[in-house]
């Protein structure tokens, strides 16, 4: 499974990989079930590699939150995302200390501790991946200028 390929959809639980796509729809495959659906291609989808977490400094992509804590847990899930709010926080701000506790709400963290849950338990192995080089971004930054 590529984590490049791995979606939440707006109002479905859980994640889902991206298997092939037509002009009208996506097919998706859910990682809890394996079952395949058919997602049109207005419903709000978001790809997890462009989802980032606030931090005082700079916006860190999820995938170094994920690795985060997969070095922490040391591979294994992490704790339950139905536990206390403070006990959420206290872990994510274990995992990222410099989040912006302003910005990013319990239901955030409860949702990325959720995902990361899910993707450990399909067998994501997030030491194996890696980042992608941030030549977008210089670029996107020089278009701006113009």
């Amino acid at each position: 499974m590529e984590f490049s390929k791995v979606i939440s959809i707006a109002g479905k639980p859980g994640l889902f990989q991206v298997i092939s796509q037509s002009k009208n729809a996506i097919i998706v495959e859910s990682l809890a079930d394996q079952k395949r659906v058919a997602i049109n291609t207005t419903q709000n989808v978001s790809l997890l590699e462009n989802i980032a977490i606030y931090t005082f400094e700079e916006d860190v992509p999820l995938l170094k939150v994920f690795k985060a804590m997969f070095k922490k847990t040391e591979g294994k899930e992490a704790v339950s995302h139905k536990e206390s709010g403070k006990k959420l926080a206290s872990f994510f701000k274990e995992v990222l200390p410099n989040y912006d506790d302003e910005r990013v709400y319990t239901s955030n963290i409860k949702k990325v501790i959720q995902w990361f849950n899910i993707l450990v338990v399909t067998g994501m192995d997030f030491a194996a991946i890696k980042e992608p080089v941030e030549v977008e971004e210089s670029a996107t930054e020089e278009s701006g200028k113009e």
